[in-house]
């Protein structure tokens, strides 16, 4: 358990969340955002969230759509217990179990009609983090093709799966998906116009039978550089951002 000293109270959508997080370790930044975001779950749904951290995707994806059924493996005590502190401050039931994607308690080996995630997708040779609760958040000690096969094994028959990865990882994760996930669509996230993507949204249906669809970028700032200490998001991000929305009229 983080020690209250060592851990930071941080507002995401504009102040409706507060989460406290670690001052040193892994912080969610945008990436659980957007996978809230992308997240098509309705009020009744259940979703698993796989390597779950301190909750912010499953909590940001709660204050947008009341009465959902959540769910979250973490590896990591410290993450784990911050991940409830945070649901219960907020007032989100949140189920929070401890464990690898490779040998999953009990009571997650069950269909989910939502799984998401953000996998560690830092190959495992490298310099590895200061921090080991950083170093272990990001980087691979299950591959993503084993990551992915597991995301697979918990989502329900027509369920969906939605995920959010670097770039140049994303040919791991269509190896992975195989051929019994189908009607994928690919949203690339870049910073700026004329930006590669630095990361790809990936949303794919469990038995789904529409052809691949790689959407235009969503861009997440205006402008070619940025203009000192002040937010210059792009419109659509700023609806995700600050009010909370979700991207789901971006893949209609």
């Amino acid at each position: 358990m983080f020690p209250d000293d060592a851990v930071t109270d941080d507002a995401f959508l504009g102040g409706r969340l507060q989460l406290w997080q670690p001052k040193q370790g892994y912080r969610a930044a945008t990436d659980p955002v957007l996978l809230a975001a992308c997240c098509s779950a309705r009020t009744g749904q259940s979703v698993l969230d796989l390597g779950c951290g301190a909750g912010a995707a499953s909590l940001c994806l709660g204050v947008r759509v009341q009465g959902v059924v959540h769910s979250g493996l973490e590896l990591q005590t410290e993450y784990s217990d911050l991940a409830r502190r945070n649901a219960a401050r907020a007032g989100i039931a949140f189920d929070v179990y401890e464990g690898s994607v490779l040998d999953m308690p009990r009571p997650l080996r069950r269909d989910f009609d939502h799984v998401i995630t953000n996998p560690p997708y830092y190959p495992p040779a490298g310099t590895p983090a200061a921090d080991t609760g950083r170093d272990t958040a990001l980087r691979e000690q299950v591959s993503i093709a084993d990551w992915i096969a597991a995301a697979k094994r918990r989502v329900a028959p027509l369920g969906w799966l939605t995920l959010i990865v670097r770039a140049d990882r994303m040919g791991d994760v269509m190896v992975g998906l195989g051929s019994s996930m189908g009607s994928i669509t690919i949203l690339p996230v870049a910073a700026r116009n004329g930006r590669e993507a630095g990361r790809v949204l990936i949303r794919t249906r469990k038995g789904g039978r529409a052809g691949l669809r790689l959407l235009a970028p969503l861009i997440l700032h205006d402008g070619d550089t940025h203009p000192g200490d002040r937010d210059n998001h792009s419109p659509a991000a700023e609806a995700v951002f600050r009010r909370g929305e979700g991207l789901g009229a971006l893949f209609t």
